[in-house]
């Protein structure tokens, strides 16, 4: 009877998978279908492909990727992405159900790259169109994301031809392996099933056994090779992941301090902690609820140095309006948008001073309460100064201390008998901080 050439090595790891431990070794396994195989109780369909030795390379040097597809039983098209590493052919593979793009294999890149743990030093790939646009006499054009990627992770680069057996052997035998040991055999109801098990198959079968080409097991090999891969480091293309973000908290300026330089977050983000998500070159803020961006910014290469907020340095009347929605933002407070606008339209000439004033006067602890007061005041009397405003919030807060019952502290010792004595503090009436505002709107712009 003839049968289509399973691999040996394929059949003793899926009755594994299904049974657990096996009475025999496979090693045993293989001496009876070789036995089968011998007295033609068994004929087997298979061609063999022959590939001439090439020189092993050192640890932590190269890491060769590929592409393959595949239909399962159930039709469920898989296109796979796998990558091994060189010297100790330790093995790293994906699914996705949908052909590749640029940004499937850098985030495919990214995810080895933290399997493995760092990275290495060289890529391999041959001229797929996800990663190269063409090729002249050497001269190797790559697609836009992919380029800034390799820069970014600092890789060089090996492009070789298709099928290159010299090249890039290795990981043509893991796409075969891959597609013959693990996918040949089972059958999925979806991708995620089938990555689930992809993922166990690899540290089991994949990285666990024996490998033909070392005589060593690569999860073996891997823990050597694993010091001379060079450190991970974050990228622009895992921006949005919250894994890799930090939390720090905006200075009363909503500055944030990273790497001994000031960047600015949006004003309303004063002294409220933010996320921070960082590149080599790049710098994200993040609100810490929402997990929305709301800034970005380029690393000074100079420790100690104050980044300006371009919005807030232009006098133009459009940036001069951007201000005015920022200021805006300062506080929830229906009036004092109102107050916002109206003070924009009085001192447009000026409102980037008034604009500064604010930032001076409201940066600090306010009380939501005496500032509705003092709104309410300064719009009712139209007075619409950022000076006259905080003269008018200091007065309510005052107001509210000098009404704070007093304590005589001494009286409470024991032993002592104290004289009690009752102070009355004068109170000026309300309308003589009301001819106040109006006479200091007279003189402030």
């Amino acid at each position: 009877m003839t049968f289509k050439a399973f691999q040996k090595s394929a059949v003793y790891d899926y009755l594994e998978e299904k049974l657990g431990s096996l009475p025999g070794t496979e090693r045993s396994f293989r001496s009876y279908i070789n036995f089968l195989v011998e007295t033609e109780q068994l004929k087997l369909n298979g061609n063999k492909r022959i590939y001439s030795p090439v020189a092993e390379l050192p640890y932590g040097k190269q890491l060769q990727i590929d592409f393959g597809e595949y239909l399962t039983k159930k039709g469920l098209k898989l296109y796979i992405f796998a990558a091994v590493l060189s010297a100790n052919r330790y093995k790293y593979a994906a699914l996705q159900d949908r052909p590749f793009t640029t940004l499937d294999l850098i985030h495919h890149l990214l995810d080895c790259f933290e399997y493995l743990g760092g990275i290495p030093e060289e890529l391999v790939i041959d001229q797929d169109k996800v990663m190269v646009v063409s090729e002249n006499r050497g001269d190797i054009i790559y697609t836009r994301d992919f380029k800034q990627f390799i820069e970014e992770m600092d890789l060089k680069m090996y492009v070789c031809r298709k099928s290159d057996p010299e090249s890039k052997g290795k990981i043509e035998n893991l796409i075969k392996f891959v597609k013959r040991n693990f996918l040949r055999i089972r059958d999925f109801e979806n991708i995620e099933e089938a990555q689930e098990r992809l993922s166990r198959w690899l540290n089991r079968r994949a990285n666990g056994k024996i490998s033909l080409a070392t005589r060593r097991i690569p999860q073996e090999m891997f823990s050597e090779e694993k010091a001379y891969l060079r450190t991970l480091k974050n990228s622009i293309y895992r921006k949005d992941s919250s894994n890799a973000r930090e939390r720090r908290k905006a200075d009363r300026m909503g500055q944030i301090s990273v790497n001994a330089s000031k960047y600015p977050a949006p004003l309303e983000y004063r002294e409220r902690e933010v996320e921070i998500y960082k590149t080599a070159e790049r710098l994200f803020i993040y609100d810490i609820r929402t997990g929305e961006q709301i800034a970005e910014h380029t690393i000074s290469p100079i420790p100690g140095s104050r980044i300006a907020n371009r919005a807030r340095c232009h006098h133009k009347e459009h940036s001069q309006r951007e201000l005015k929605e920022e200021l805006k933002r300062l506080f929830a407070l229906d009036s004092w948008s109102e107050f916002v606008d109206k003070n924009f339209r009085m001192y447009t000439r000026y409102f980037r001073d008034q604009y500064n004033d604010a930032l001076k006067k409201f940066s600090r602890e306010i009380e939501r309460e005496h500032l509705g007061q003092a709104i309410d005041l300064c719009l009712e009397n139209q007075t619409y100064s950022m000076a006259n405003l905080y003269d008018t919030y200091q007065y309510y807060q005052q107001e509210k201390e000098l009404a704070l019952p007093k304590v005589n502290i001494v009286s409470n010792l024991r032993g002592i008998p104290q004289e009690k004595k009752e102070f009355q503090v004068e109170k000026r009436d309300i309308g003589v901080y009301r001819a106040l505002v109006n006479a200091s709107s007279e003189v402030r712009p």
